[in-house]
């Protein structure tokens, strides 16, 4: 059977088929859900597995982080000047038109 994107997404979200478009072993009528994992780990074991994932994180040179800095600075100072343009001419119009 041939399904439309749509009939995919909503079937996807209904948990029916998986990002595949394989479908899901659902329970049927009658079934006990299984019971909850408990996902609560100790803390050596949590920091254990933090550990592991920040090394697998691509972390940026000293120069690129440098640079994006630089960018982030800039953008900060053309925004704020771009505010400040548009409050003074506000605010000398507003002025003017009350001063009348």
């Amino acid at each position: 059977m041939a399904l439309n994107r749509e009939q995919k997404r909503q079937l996807r979200r209904q948990g029916e088929i998986n990002e595949e478009g394989d479908p899901v072993a659902t329970r049927r009528r009658g079934q006990k859900a299984p019971p909850p994992k408990s996902e609560r780990v100790g803390a050596r074991q949590f920091l254990r597995e933090v550990r592991a994932e920040l090394r697998k994180v691509a972390w940026p040179t000293r120069s690129e982080t440098i640079n994006y800095s630089i960018i982030v600075f800039v953008a900060l100072i053309v925004v704020t000047a771009f505010i400040f343009a548009i409050d003074w001419v506000f605010s000398t119009s507003v002025l003017r038109l009350f001063d009348v």
